[in-house]
């Protein structure tokens, strides 16, 4: 599509923050309202923060995407970490097994229109999630 495209490498804290702050102003310059831009950047930040604690490092890819007319914004986290050995327990509200809340993929999920998980363990995750404006 030739819209934006933005590459945020995930190795400590401060990169959760670089990530927060593009998703929010790719989302702005999509055309997202401030409500949905702090939803697409907290999701951001839940995702980049899980591969921080589960993975030590990964990348989060925030592109503009298009579909059948409509515009938005598609966020991608990956990492190369121990996988998720029981997606449907993580998936759980409350369930954690790194000492946060257990909001993170639920709750990234809930903030998102589309969302998906490809985990193998001892390969790796892969996070898509699409908001549409």
């Amino acid at each position: 599509m030739g819209g934006i495209e933005e590459t945020v490498p995930i190795n400590d804290e401060y990169d959760i923050v670089t990530a927060r702050s593009q998703g929010k102003s790719t989302a702005a310059s999509i055309g997202f309202g401030l409500v949905d831009q702090t939803r697409i950047s907290t999701a951001i930040s839940e995702l980049a923060r899980n591969i921080l604690r589960y993975a030590d490092s990964g990348v989060v890819y925030i592109r503009e995407v298009a579909s059948e007319g409509a515009t938005g914004v598609e966020i991608v986290a990956e990492d190369h970490g121990p996988g998720i050995a029981d997606l449907e327990l993580a998936m759980t509200n409350g369930h954690t097994t790194g000492g946060g809340l257990g909001a993170g993929l639920p709750g990234t999920k809930r903030l998102m229109d589309e969302f998906e998980i490809d985990t193998e363990v001892g390969r790796g995750t892969i996070v898509t999630a699409r908001k549409w404006v």
